[in-house]
């Protein structure tokens, strides 16, 4: 394809832009339209990967045939299968007819699969049947039926990582990628992104009768710097927002100005940093929210672990009040260790931190003869609610700095928690099981997940349901 067609294409279908990235995606598009054969648009969201489709279907012999964009991803998974191949009378609660699904309407069209990678595993089984065979069953029939129907998928996740994590078919990839175009994202088209600011501006000032805006040289060259995740999306909400707050100034946008309108890239979010990705580790981006308030909670200890630290050798600095006030608050103080060492909670086999005032401990913790403490051990607990291993204050008014430290004990690592909620979990999937004869829906229900979910879980766990 020459140039000129390749601007003739951009001007029919409004794409604005001269980058050789986007040229030569355009000429991918343009070839491959008066074939059959599967295109796999990719590219992240908001660059425009519609308007591709619409090219390919557009200058194909399919081009009278209907044309149809479903969004995988925003059609719930418990319809979608009936809302692509259609279903029966009956063949579901609220089938009250027979309907027909978008494979079935669109033969002798274009089907365009947004955010194919949103699609569940059992529909993509469906949609390869479609692709080799083109042969389809509504659900609820057993009638198998025949369609003529071109597909062009787009994602905007790398569906190899999916494959690999079990969330895609690796078949299906293969046989949607037959075409593969890649829509560059717009921190990469250079000065595009300004003749796209100005295309914006002064569409928006025609549609609202006010003067178009200008930018500075600085301005402009800050505005191409800006990597824009958003895309082409966010560049005209941009574009808009300033064309109508500073529609009253008189004078170009300088820098300082824009930069108001220009959000900073945000930070890494603290919750995904407390789970760093295991390299191998099967599971490991599939923590659930019970998980994450875990770790919150654990992290919240060792901080208030801590503050009681400071607190405590505060306190132990002032001679004259310390024994008082340590002994009236002692129970604050039961977590921590004198070396300030936060150790995971036990239940067993603890000797509190305590200060004995005038030679009396708490009623209810029996006093150890200091040997005896030195050497006492016991295994970890597995419960979260409980005690560090710790050591024993002196007599308060005897020497409150004199401290016998205590044998480290054996203690669990966030590991050992993190296999303590595998194992949790598993007994939690066992004892629904059990208690719905193994029928695996009615279990999910009780665990408040879905049917897949506990599939997933009962494979990973490979737990036996005989």
């Amino acid at each position: 394809m020459n140039q000129q067609e390749i601007q003739s294409v951009k001007q029919r279908f409004g794409i604005i832009g001269n980058a050789p990235s986007l040229n030569y995606a355009i000429n991918v598009a343009m070839q491959v339209a008066s074939t059959d054969l599967t295109v796999l648009i990719t590219g992240e969201s908001g660059s425009g990967k519609e308007s591709f489709s619409k090219i390919i279907h557009s200058l194909s012999a399919r081009k009278h045939g209907q044309f149809i964009a479903i969004n995988c991803g925003a059609i719930p998974e418990g319809t979608i299968d009936s809302e692509l191949f259609g279903h029966e009378k009956g063949s579901f609660t609220g089938a009250v007819e027979s309907r027909k699904g978008y494979f079935e309407t669109t033969n002798g069209g274009t089907i365009f699969l947004d955010e194919i990678g949103e699609m569940p595993l059992g529909t993509q089984a469906r949609l390869l049947r479609v692709l080799e065979n083109g042969e389809f069953i509504r659900v609820g029939s057993s009638k198998t039926q025949k369609t003529d129907v071109r597909v062009v998928a787009a994602t905007n996740v790398n569906l190899m990582e999916a494959v690999e994590k079990g969330k895609f078919r690796e078949d299906l990839y293969y046989r949607l990628n037959t075409v593969p175009i890649f829509v560059p994202p717009l921190r990469e088209r250079g000065t595009d992104i300004e003749l796209l600011f100005r295309k914006f501006t002064s569409d928006f000032a025609e549609r609202y009768r006010i003067n178009p805006l200008q930018l500075t040289e600085g301005a402009k060259q800050q505005l191409v710097r800006y990597p824009f995740p958003g895309n082409i999306r966010q560049l005209k909400n941009i574009a808009e927002q300033i064309s109508i707050l500073e529609s009253e100034q008189n004078k170009p946008v300088d820098p300082e100005t824009l930069t108001k309108y220009l959000p900073q890239p945000q930070q890494p979010s603290r919750m995904l940093a407390l789970f760093p990705q295991a390299t191998g580790s099967t599971g490991a981006d599939n923590f659930s929210e019970r998980d994450l308030l875990y770790k919150v909670l654990f992290d919240m200890r060792r901080d208030v672990n801590d503050l009681k630290k400071l607190v405590r050798d505060v306190l132990l600095g002032n001679d004259q009040d310390s024994g008082h006030i340590l002994h009236t608050h002692k129970d604050l103080f039961d977590s921590i260790s004198p070396d300030g060492d936060n150790r995971p909670l036990t239940d067993t086999n603890v000797t509190r931190l305590l200060p004995a005032v005038n030679g009396n401990l708490r009623p209810e913790t029996p006093q150890l003869p200091r040997d005896t403490a030195a050497r006492t051990t016991g295994p970890p607990s597995e419960t979260y609610g409980s005690h560090p291993p710790v050591q024993i204050f002196d007599d308060v008014e005897g020497d409150i700095n004199d401290v016998t430290e205590v044998e480290d004990v054996t203690h669990e690592t966030e590991e050992d928690e993190s296999l303590s909620l595998e194992r949790q979990e598993k007994e939690m999937i066992l004892k629904a099981l059990r208690r719905n004869n193994n029928k695996r829906k009615y279990a999910a229900q009780a665990l408040g997940i879905s049917e897949r979910t506990l599939y997933r879980k009962i494979k990973q766990y490979e737990i036996d349901e005989e």
